[in-house]
This record gives C-alpha cells, structure tokens and sequence, in this order.
C-alpha cells in the first residue's frame, strides 16, 4: 500500500492532510515520519504540534515516540514549510535541480552506498539549495523512497550510504544509533602524532559563532567536563603512515557528533589540513599552493549488518585523486631530499 494522502475538504492552501501509514512506514516513530511528510518544518516545530494533540494517529493523540503501524491514519494540521523547503521543491517541479548520479560501491534492492565527492552537500539546506539525496531522486524517479542513512560533512568526501525501502531506513538507522556501525575515515595533519595518543574522550558542545548577524554561524568546541550542555565524543586515532613533515591518520568515531573529528584533532594542536572552521589559516594558504585545495578528510571504511540478510558488510572507499596526488608529491618532495 502507497502512503495515500487525501486532502480534507476542497484544496485550499495550508489545509490539513490526513496520512494512511503504508507496510514501509510500519514500526517508524511518529516524529520520525513526520519529519520525512514535513520537509522544511523545523524540528521545534513539530514537537511543539505533537504535544499540543494538533497531530492525531487514528483521531486520538500521541507522543513523539509512538510507533505508527501500517492502516493507521495520520491527521497532519495545516502548516506553513520554510521558504528553503518551497524553492526545492519549486526547483524540483521546473527541472531546476539537475539529475545526477554517483559513482556506486555497492547497490541492491535495499540500499545504496556511493562515492560523495567533496564540495557537495549531501542534502539541501543552509544556503544550498539541493545536495545529493534531490540529485539522485531526479535521476532515479522510479524509486518511490530514497532517503539518507546519515550525513557526512559538505567538504568531507567518501561512503554515503542511501536507503531505498523505508525499512532498510529504519534498520540501518538503528545501528548508526546504538553505535553497531564502524566509521573510520582517513586524514592528514602537520607534524607527527603523538604515538601514545590513540584515544580521544573529550566532550563537545555546540555554540554560535557573532557574524554581525543575529543568528550567527555554527559552531562546535569542546567542552569542560562538568559542563552539563557537552556530549560526550569519542575517537580513536592510529597513524597509517608518516607522509614528509605529515602523519596520514586512519580515524574512527564511536560517537556521530557533529565536526567531532576535526575539533578533537585541533583541540590538541593537529587541525586537519585544509580545515576552513578549525584549520590553521595560513598553513592552508600555502598548502592550497601546493595543490591541496580542500579539506584532508575522507570516509574510508564503512563496516554495517545488510539490512536485509543480517550479515556483516564491509565498504571501503579509496581516496580521491586530489588527495592522493598530495600524498605522492610530499613522498617524491621527501625522497629527493634524502638522496645523496
């Protein structure tokens, strides 16, 4: 069964829908699903119409965490999406958001994982107006439910995983959620990591950075201990191999925070190369001399259970061209240095 939407009434602009839950959408999270039927409706806000009971599941009220089942109905109060939301979607509907594809490392008819190139954000928003997730439903209509799994960074490049079945969704969100997936990814930084340096458990909060604005740019720090707004963030480091005057680092997260491996890596003096927000300044000036023009993150591995099969499924994701022509350039500038 489709989700089946059906206006109450005659068409009328911001009226109330009512939603039928289909078999994909079964055992979701009321908040959950509304968010995916509310794009653009900020997150305030639709807790604030669950609680109030302006949102009914079957003509009754629920809280954020109830668990829809296929045949419920869905009563969604009329509501006014963001400006950003409307112009997708307007984008959509003119041809304005290109179709585009990316290169695949793994595809069924469950998910699909691809190679996100950096520079591109995974989903609009933020002053972008499409991302990865509008350009692949463009060029694949057929697919009636395409969502992210997770998010990787705009100027982060590597394994992106796509969810085709609400279901797969749920599962795979899941083990993102109680920590059963592995995440690791590879970056560079100046000067040589402390060896005894494997663990980092620092906790990190975000704050607003004064643009002259009122709102102001997003930021993350990390926290004192005692601060009780810092989540806890963990991140283990082991150093691949030294590159020249640089440590290539393989880097895996047991905790999602946001920025969490480029704040934990600057907090103790190693920003990653090419970092714009917590990078050194002028060191990225003159690497963008020499080549590097981007960020030196890279999501490299990604290990999960299919969705499907329930069996264990390792993804890994080589490094792009432009990163590792830096890597080769500092390994020929370092071996004509030592030659006699």
């Amino acid at each position: 069964m489709n989700n089946i939407i059906r206006p109450l009434g005659p068409e009328k602009p911001f009226q109330a829908k009512l939603i039928e839950v289909d078999e994909e959408s079964a055992g979701q999270r009321l908040d959950n699903f509304l968010m995916r039927h509310l794009k653009g409706v900020p997150k305030t806000h639709i807790y604030r119409i669950i609680r109030s009971g302006e949102v009914r599941v079957n003509k009754g009220r629920a809280s954020a965490d109830s668990r829809i089942q296929s045949g419920d109905v869905v009563r969604l109060p009329p509501l006014r999406t963001s400006e950003q939301a409307q112009l997708k979607e307007e984008l959509a509907l003119s041809g304005g958001i290109p179709a585009r594809e990316f290169p695949v490392l793994m595809e069924d008819e469950h998910l699909m994982a691809i190679d996100k190139p950096a520079g591109v954000a995974v989903h609009g928003g933020s002053g972008v107006s499409f991302g990865v997730i509008e350009q692949l439903r463009q060029a694949r209509p057929l697919l009636k439910s395409l969502e992210l799994v997770h998010r990787i960074d705009r100027e982060t490049s590597g394994i992106l995983l796509v969810a085709k079945k609400r279901s797969a969704l749920k599962h795979l969100q899941d083990q993102f959620r109680e920590r059963e997936t592995g995440k690791t990814y590879l970056t560079m930084v100046h000067g040589q990591w402390p060896s005894n340096r494997k663990v980092i458990d620092l906790p990190l909060k975000r704050f607003l950075l004064s643009n002259g604005t009122q709102e102001g740019e997003r930021r993350v720090k990390v926290a004192p201990k005692d601060d009780p707004s810092g989540l806890r963030a963990i991140t283990l480091v082991k150093v691949a191999r030294l590159v020249g005057a640089y440590s290539l680092l393989e880097v895996t997260i047991k905790t999602g925070r946001t920025h969490q491996i480029r704040v934990h890596l600057a907090s103790l003096g190693y920003p990653i190369l090419g970092d714009e927000k917590y990078g050194d300044y002028d060191q990225n000036k003159a690497l963008q001399k020499v080549g590097l023009k981007r960020m030196f993150l890279h999501a490299w591995q990604l290990k999960f259970f299919h969705p499907n099969i329930a069996k264990p499924v390792t993804l890994e994701c080589a490094l792009p061209q432009e990163l590792q022509e830096f890597i080769d350039k500092q390994q020929s500038l370092e071996s004509q240095a030592v030659r006699p």
